[in-house]
């Protein structure tokens, strides 16, 4: 059985998924941020908010900032959370 990912959720993002953070088993077919935000979407009605415009979250593979295209594999962390502006 492969590792699972280790997703954080922060922010709203937190709200709207109802939870901060989740052990998952990628599914066949998806090995990056993008497969991964299509398949938590079409998990629940609550993850469809929360990755409704996937313009508005980032994303981090192993704390390293990522996009869409970013690989993910079994046993990586994988964090989403809004923009941040700095001051």
């Amino acid at each position: 059985m492969n590792a699972p990912v280790h997703i954080l959720y922060f922010a709203w993002l937190r709200e709207r998924a109802g939870a901060g953070s989740e052990d998952v088993v990628l599914p066949d077919g998806v090995s990056d941020v993008g497969g991964l935000i299509d398949w938590l979407r079409a998990r629940s009605p609550g993850m469809a908010q929360a990755f409704a415009d996937p313009a508005l979250v980032r994303c981090a593979v192993n704390q390293e900032f990522g996009n869409a295209a970013t690989k993910v594999k079994p046993g990586d962390e994988v964090a989403f959370f809004p923009p941040v502006t700095g001051g």
